[in-house]
This record gives C-alpha cells, structure tokens and sequence, in this order.
C-alpha cells in the first residue's frame, strides 16, 4: 500500500481529515503541541485537551487534583496553575499529576478530532519516532496520513506549515504519496532547514510571543528530534504510546 499524505492548514478543517478516516497528526509548535509533548515526557500522567475555558473550570471543579494549564491571548488564565510555556512542565510539577489543557487554536485542533481512531501529537521535537510510528500504524491499518495545522487563531502558522515539512522529509521515497500542500510544506522546510530557528522567530506568531517574554519558549520548541514521544489522543485525554520515554535534553540557545 502507498500510503497518501495530505494537510489540512487550520484547526477548524481538521474534520476533513476525520471524514477522510485518516491518522491524524495535529501539529502547534508555539506552544501546545510542544507543552504535552514535555510534561508528558516529564511524568503527566495525562493531558485533558479542552476547547473552552469553562470546559477547563468545569473539569477542574469535579476533579481538583488536576492541574490546569493554558492561555488565552498569549497569558495564563485566571486561577490557572500554568500558562502555556513548554518549559514551565518539570518533572517536579507535574510528575504523576493529570493535566487539564485549554489553548487558543492547539487544543481546538485536537478535540475537533475526536470522531478520529488514530490522532497524534507532533512537533519539531518528536519528528522521526513519530513519523516511524505514523507509517508503521498507517500500514497496519491500511489509512493514509494528514497533518492537521493548529495555526494561530484561526490563520495559517509558517511555524507548524516548516514543521510538517520536516515530518514529510522524514518519509521513505516510494511508500508514500503527497499532495500538493505537503509537497509545499517539504519544499519550504529543505529552504530553511539549515537556519531553522531563526525562520521560526521571523513566524508572526512567534514575533507576537517574544514581545510577551516567550523567547525562550522559542528556542525550546525548535529542537529537531531530540525525543521519542509519541502522544495519542483517545477518548479525550492524551497519553504516550510509549510512557519509558527518556526526558528532553532542555536547549542551551
């Protein structure tokens, strides 16, 4: 089987590829995707993905051991433990905690794909096992592949758009086919590969994030393939397909 490769670029469309019954890989380098991938790694026992902050409160109020964690604009919401920076999930936070998450565009992608059977978390720092696990299921299954772009506030994200690029790069010549926006993504990503950060701080939506005080979220986030965490989305929680996982290596940029 060839397996087919497409993208969606916005959260909102992510139930194309639902109809579609494809694996679904959701992509949001700044930040979500980034921060379950870390506090997972780092011991979350679980990350609870919600659209809305009053799902959040809701969830929090009948579960009071959880601890919430998101942004809106950018900021941590009012009583909230964490905002959304990827750095703050240290082991010693988070480690055996469940997490309840809520962002602006990264959570909307995930739950907007839950009628999914396979959904997967990516980012710049999970790229290679990922893509391995991606084929591997996608054969078995016999399903094709679509990335499904968080981007930002409803726009299209250049960061997660490079970020796709470098998963599709990692696919082996003749077991897969891409379309054109794939295509696209892979072409953008081999033009920046060699400066990868520095494109990704000249992303609008990173520009906005280091007039809050989130360079170093950044920086952390444009890691290439230093984990092997494979998040995956089921039954509204996010786990790891492989819990062993050893911790991130913190970016010294």
């Amino acid at each position: 089987m060839v397996i087919k490769v497409d993208l969606e670029l916005r959260a909102r469309d992510a139930d194309r590829a639902v109809e579609r019954g494809d694996l679904i890989i959701v992509i949001d380098v700044l930040r979500s995707g980034t921060s379950i991938i870390n506090a997972l790694v780092n011991g979350a026992k679980a990350v609870i993905p919600t659209k809305t902050l009053k799902e959040a409160y809701k969830i929090k109020r009948h579960y009071p051991s959880y601890l919430l964690a998101g942004e809106r604009r950018g900021h941590k919401p009012r009583g909230f433990d964490f905002g959304n920076s990827p750095i703050e999930f240290t082991s010693e936070k988070i480690c055996g905690k469940k997490m309840i998450l809520t962002t602006t565009s990264g959570t909307m992608a995930i739950t907007r794909s839950w009628d999914a059977e396979l959904v997967f978390v990516g980012t710049f720092l999970n790229i290679g096992a990922l893509v391995k696990k991606a084929v591997e299921v996608a054969e078995k299954k016999s399903v094709n592949v679509s990335f499904v772009l968080a981007g930002d506030k409803g726009h299209f994200s250049l960061e997660d758009f490079i970020c796709a690029g470098a998963m599709t790069y990692r696919f082996k010549e003749g077991e897969v086919c891409f379309s054109d926006k794939v295509q696209a993504a892979l072409l953008t990503f081999k033009q920046v590969r060699n400066n990868l950060s520095k494109s990704i701080m000249n992303a609008e939506h990173a520009k906005h994030l280091i007039k809050l005080g989130f360079k170093r979220d950044i920086e952390f986030s444009s890691q290439l393939d230093i984990c092997k965490a494979i998040p995956f989305y089921k039954n509204g929680k996010i786990t790891l397909l492989n819990p062993n996982n050893e911790h991130i290596q913190r970016s010294t940029t």
